[in-house]
């Protein structure tokens, strides 16, 4: 017996190996056919590609192929704008069980997407749009679980969109400009970054985008319907002639609506008489206060650095004159419903931080089981009403990552916004501060890193019309909340002075100038870049952000790059390429010229595409 395995051991280890060989050999048969199918005559006159059985995808680089050096399997097959004119051949390229990312964007390609694409289990990204290709789309797109990236757009798909209930992981589905029918597929809008189903034939309800996108993303479907789209109604049946008895009826409801609208008119003429009456008063009032000199938020309970329990030292007259002039304004919020001003005036108080722009203060209510954040912004010359516009902007404008106020006060001396209190502290304090014994690995970075970049890009989008940047975006302002998700506070309070630092004017009149509304959103990808630099170094910024910029500058001038790193994050094994990646991107966001930093959208892109390659690499995932 001994013999015998003996002489059958080597026959096994060929077979083994010549096995492992062939799954291989097969593999790259597969890719060959899918590129000669694909390329027509351009790619297969050019030799320099590979794409052949006398190479090797991974060790001779195949052109548009990029393969996982550790395990040397193909990854990404990427053939952007090489005037591919061939079939698509989707059986074929998922022979590559381990690809991730596929795209053929901006070619002239045709045939169909067969059920074979639910052999790419692994794929995260697809990127089709700009080609020929049509028919209708598989079901088997139901079983790419992990798809994060689906663009199709431009092309001649058509019939209806299979099941995607199963795909929970999406952030981009574009679908526009096909001859797709039947309902829009049920996406889950609430994870959804980018999405347009424009130009088809979809009918049925548009589903609720959560008002994370506008009428363009499903404009062109001229069947769609539901709550969400106003259908035009159908036009009145001619009027018949009317008999006398109704002739007399019409002009007794004619006199009846001339009465009413005189009515109204008269209401109309009360109403504008009181506001102005009342208007004259408030003024009248507000000098006599400014004559006092009296300053609601310089008195004892909010100027103190420690909870003080008795109250702020006005008189009851003067809380009842400011209360009348300028009412807490509540927005909609149960935390804060029956909130008064003078219950913040009388609360014991603690200060948690001063800054150029004010000062934040924890307001405890009701016996201390209400806690809430406070913040006063000072030297703001802008008037009560503009600011009232501007915070029922930023209200409207909702994401789960943005902190948006419960209440506000505005008069003409004191702007105060009021904010759940989060309990887990600051980005800034997390990085450089005490963690109480939490863990702020690379994981946890990357991650804080993609969930700002996503929020600050819906934000830029939603409120680009209006002009309404962060203005002050910096790593004491991304605060945590219970379950340690971050959030960005402080949003849209003021124009950001990164752009000029040398101006001392907090001034912002709200001014729709286009030039101006650039500078102020460039200016939140620069701060975004500080603290994207503050992720990887792990050093702080103290007062100054220039410090970091330049101490990381030179080093990456003098090419010790892997010094800018955090050595806690190096010690952990934490991808130096990936840390790599995101210094650039951090470089590219505070570049010194504005108009050649990337808009936050596409700083998303980069950060949520480097995130989904350390999920993949994560042995937890």
């Amino acid at each position: 017996m001994n013999r015998v395995s003996i002489r059958v051991l080597p026959l096994l280890i060929f077979l083994l190996f010549n096995v492992s060989n062939s799954e291989d050999e097969e593999v790259k048969q597969s890719l060959v056919r899918f590129m000669d199918k694909l390329a027509g005559v351009t790619a297969k006159t050019d030799q320099s590609w590979g794409w052949n059985m006398t190479s090797d995808p991974c060790t001779h680089k195949w052109k548009g192929v990029s393969c996982d050096t550790q395990l040397r399997s193909v990854k990404k097959v990427v053939l952007d704008g090489l005037n591919l004119t061939g079939v698509l051949d989707i059986g074929s390229v998922c022979k590559a069980s381990s690809l991730l990312v596929f795209s053929l964007v901006k070619n002239n390609v045709a045939g169909l997407m067969s059920e074979e694409m639910g052999n790419c289990k692994r794929l995260t990204h697809l990127y089709l749009s700009g080609n020929r290709l049509s028919g209708h789309l598989p079901d088997s797109l139901k079983e790419l679980s992990n798809l994060k990236r689906f663009d199709i757009s431009n092309n001649n798909f058509s019939g209806k969109v299979p099941d995607w209930s199963r795909i929970s992981k999406l952030i981009t589905f574009y679908a526009q400009n096909n001859q797709l029918s039947g309902e829009i597929p049920k996406l889950d809008f609430s994870n959804l970054m980018q999405f347009n189903v424009s130009n088809n034939n979809f009918s049925g309800p548009l589903p609720d985008v959560k008002g994370r996108f506008s009428a363009e993303s499903w404009s062109g479907n001229p069947e769609l319907g539901g709550e969400f789209i106003s259908k035009e109604f159908p036009p009145s049946a001619a009027a018949a002639p009317l008999s006398p008895r109704k002739s007399k009826d019409s002009s007794r409801r004619l006199l009846l609506i001339y009465f009413g609208y005189a009515v109204l008119g008269l209401i109309i003429l009360l109403v504008v008489a009181f506001i102005l009456i009342s208007k004259k008063k408030l003024k009248e009032a507000e000098a006599d206060v400014a004559k006092k000199g009296v300053n609601a938020y310089t008195s004892s309970t909010y100027d103190v650095s420690k909870i003080t329990e008795h109250k702020s030292e006005y008189s009851a007259s003067y809380e009842e004159s400011r209360a009348a002039m300028s009412p807490l304004v509540v927005l909609r919020s149960p935390r804060a419903q029956g909130l008064r001003f003078e219950d913040l005036l009388r609360a014991p108080a603690e200060l948690l931080g001063k800054g150029k722009h004010g000062s934040i203060y924890k307001v405890m209510l009701d016996n201390g089981s209400t806690t809430l954040a406070v913040k006063r912004v000072k030297d703001w010359s802008v008037t009560s009403q503009a600011f009232r516009r501007r915070m029922q902007r930023l209200h409207q404008t909702r994401h789960p990552n943005i902190l948006r106020s419960l209440a506000f006060y505005s008069s003409k001396h004191e702007k105060l916004l009021v904010y759940e209190y989060q309990p887990n502290g600051s980005l800034s304090k997390l990085l450089h501060g005490s963690r109480n014994g939490q863990a702020f690995d690379w994981g946890s970075r990357i991650n804080v890193a993609a969930t700002v970049a996503e929020a600050l890009a819906y934000m830029h989008e939603e409120l680009s019309e209006d002009g309404i940047a962060h203005g002050n975006l910096k790593s004491a302002n991304i605060l945590f909340n219970n379950n340690m998700d971050p959030c960005v506070s402080e949003y849209g309070l003021m124009i950001s002075q990164s752009e000029n630092p040398s101006s001392n004017s907090h001034s912002n009149s709200f001014s729709l100038d286009p030039a101006r509304i650039r500078t102020s959103f460039k200016a939140d990808i620069y701060g975004f870049g500080v603290i994207l630099l503050e992720l990887v170094t792990g050093k702080t910024v103290q007062g100054d952000e220039l410090e970091l910029i330049q101490w990381v500058n030179s080093v990456v001038r003098e090419e010790w790059t892997v010094e800018v790193f955090d050595k806690g994050l190096l010690q952990e094994g934490a991808s130096e390429e990936r840390l790599l990646i995101l210094l650039q991107i951090a470089l590219k966001c505070i570049n010194p010229n504005p108009y050649e930093r990337p808009n936050m959208d596409q700083v998303a892109v980069m950060i949520n595409t480097l995130k989904d390659e350390e999920d993949k690499s994560s042995p937890y995932v």
